[in-house]
């Protein structure tokens, strides 16, 4: 039997090749896509709460921070591209972001 090694792809290809208005996730895992599970009801209900809540604090404290619908993170050291159920975004750093305003990418930590 022989066996098939899947082709890996870098960060770049995997968001180029990403459907749009696609019924599915994908996220690229150490180069490899991976189809995630749309979240479930009690999923949904815990990540858009807990939003609800950072969004209450950032507003209250005043702080510079946003919370986007949806973006894709690139981890620093890895071929990998996860979208995050929630993020905090720095409203004065986002801007240092290279793709951020035509693709809602976030490549860089200090984000």
């Amino acid at each position: 039997m022989i066996q098939i090694i899947p082709e890996l792809v870098t960060f770049d290809e995997f968001i180029d090749w990403y459907p749009e208005n696609s019924e599915h996730r994908y996220e690229l895992h150490n180069g490899e896509i991976v189809e995630m599970p749309k979240a479930t009801g009690k999923h949904s209900k815990v990540a858009g709460f807990t939003s609800g809540w950072l969004f209450l604090e950032i507003e209250r404290l005043n702080l510079p921070y946003f919370i986007p619908k949806e973006c894709v993170i690139k981890p620093m050291r890895e071929e990998s591209g996860y979208e995050p159920d929630i993020i905090v975004i720095n409203e004065q750093t986002i801007g240092n972001e290279p793709r951020w305003e035509k693709s809602s990418i976030i490549t860089m930590g200090s984000s």
